[in-house]
């Protein structure tokens, strides 16, 4: 059955945060033709158990962990909707967060996905790291966003509460046009999790589509509930994906100046974890460049999806020299005027 507005989340041994947020979810979800859908990763917890309390949520089973990019892929596969609406299940969803984002959408054809602000749940008066007021990334990957510049995080005063395009909507929670999400292609199996979601947003700009961040829907996200940020395995995953995004999608006369440049900086930072005695560190950048050598050919089989006659602009400055040699800590003291960025 077709409805409007599914929301969707995929679950991986996430029964504590189901338990907690599910109830609040199906209280403030008030939009008619909306349906939620629980797809299940091949969890081992007892969350499929605690899914049987809830009748009135469809669930999708999968034979396996696909990751965050292959298990959704595969589950969105059996949802038919105008709007996905993608949801971590460690967040909690406030009375009248869903309306705004649909509002949205629904009078603005041209774009393709937008997200909500994201606040931490812990500290209320804080921006959440995964996303805060919309997402953006440098000329080297680099991602940052309104209200988090690499580990500087902002107290949400309102600042940031003005819609506007944004370079990647956080796929914590966003919603995307499923026509638009399928046309080009849905996530990138190869990624499994972590920046699937701007690899997703740079594509779907490619084919001239645009990503808004809509502050007037509000979340509040746990963070870390599947992979905490001192995890070797999520490192690899970063630093792997950022480069295969950006030989994806980079045209040619930027990839051969940001790639070796950005291999750099990451041997550098490899350094960095060493000289800490952060050994496994070091070797998940190791391992993270040598699959994205290893993937060289099906990277450039997957450059011929591009379309050369969009050029997708990205910040134009280098994060890391902006925060720690400019001290421009807060997203408000950036070059950034109106929508150039």
């Amino acid at each position: 059955m077709s409805s409007k507005v599914a929301v969707v989340i995929l679950n991986w041994n996430g029964e504590r945060f189901l338990k907690k947020f599910l109830p609040i979810l199906l209280r403030n979800i008030q939009l008619p033709d909306t349906e939620l859908v629980v797809a299940d990763n091949g969890s081992t917890d007892g969350s499929l158990e605690l899914l049987n309390s809830f009748p009135h949520v469809r669930k999708i089973l999968l034979d396996r962990n696909y990751g965050y990019a292959g298990g959704y892929n595969r589950a969105l596969s059996q949802v038919e909707a105008q709007y996905y609406v993608l949801l971590n299940s460690d967040i909690e969803t406030p009375k009248g967060w869903l309306e705004p984002l649909i509002e949205f959408m629904d009078a603005n054809a041209s774009v393709a996905a937008c997200a909500p602000k994201l606040i931490d749940y812990n500290r209320r008066q804080y921006f959440e790291y995964a996303g805060a007021a919309g997402g953006f990334i440098d000329l080297f990957g680099y991602p940052f966003c309104r209200g988090r510049i690499l580990s500087e995080i902002e107290v949400d005063a309102g600042q940031y509460d003005t819609p506007m395009p944004v370079f990647w909507a956080s796929g914590a929670c966003m919603v995307v046009r499923s026509s638009c999400f399928w046309e080009v292609g849905g996530f990138d199996n190869d990624f499994f999790a972590h920046m699937e979601e701007i690899d997703l947003c740079w594509r779907l700009q490619n084919h001239g589509y645009s990503v808004y961040a809509v502050p007037q829907s509000v979340v509040y996200h746990v963070g870390g509930g599947t992979l905490p940020n001192n995890n070797p395995f999520k490192l690899y995953l970063n630093y792997r994906n950022n480069l295969l995004m950006l030989h994806k999608n980079l045209s040619l006369r930027a990839l051969c100046v940001v790639i070796p440049i950005r291999i750099l900086l990451d041997l550098l930072s490899a350094m960095v974890y060493l000289i800490n005695g952060k050994v496994s560190f070091m070797l998940a950048v190791f391992k993270a460049h040598w699959h994205y050598f290893y993937s060289l050919s099906a990277l450039n089989k997957k450059r011929r999806m591009r379309n050369p006659k969009i050029y997708i602009q990205r910040y134009r400055g280098l994060i890391l020299i902006d925060f720690f040699i400019l001290r421009r800590r807060v997203f408000s003291r950036l070059p950034i005027v109106g929508n150039k960025y």
